[in-house]
């Protein structure tokens, strides 16, 4: 039995999607393979965007020059100054906040400014409901660490009373660690 030149070219297609697809898949699951082999940095900022290369830091050194040490208030949380934008923001590191949410307040003072219109999503929050801006932070510093185009949210007037600082910084940090009251931050 002969197949048409039209299913011929569509078996074609399909085989080689199925190989973009294998490749694709094959990058994700041997990406340290990658790295370690070609001696590079490989981010994703924010998916679906593009990939950013860069030449790789040895380890002992990235942590040496770019770690910081956090001491849990008598409340047991952490606390700390940010840069966000390059201006001071009192921020409260929280793991359970997908990302850096921010007071509106807060937003104004670190010159990020939304319209009642931005606020077009609703998320669940310890003090009940509210609407969230999305934004993007060009810059999330403490101290020697900074990260650039962070993930963020601002929420709506008084619903909020202080900047979380989420996954969407910590989740991009090397590595976070806890002992005896401190939490460290490694770049």
């Amino acid at each position: 039995m002969a197949i048409s030149s039209a299913s011929q070219n569509v078996l074609k297609l399909a085989g080689g999607w199925l190989c973009a697809a294998a490749i694709v898949v094959g990058g994700f699951a041997y990406q340290d393979d990658i790295r370690s082999v070609l001696g590079l940095r490989i981010t994703v900022d924010d998916l679906p965007s593009v990939a950013t290369i860069e030449p790789a830091q040895p380890e002992a050194e990235k942590r040496a020059d770019r770690s910081v040490e956090i001491r849990a208030g008598r409340n047991g949380h952490f606390e700390t100054t940010a840069h966000i934008n390059g201006r001071a923001v009192q921020v409260l590191i929280d793991t359970g906040a997908t990302t850096v949410a921010m007071p509106y307040e807060d937003a104004e003072a670190a010159g990020i400014f939304v319209r009642d219109s931005d606020f077009n999503q609703r998320v669940q929050t310890a003090n009940g409901t509210a609407r969230v801006a999305s934004v993007m932070l060009s810059t999330v510093q403490i101290d020697d660490i900074t990260i650039r185009n962070v993930r963020g949210a601002v929420v709506e007037r008084g619903k909020l009373q202080t900047t979380l600082l989420g996954m969407s910084f910590l989740g991009r940090l090397s590595k976070t660690e806890t002992t005896k009251g401190v939490l460290f931050l490694y770049e």
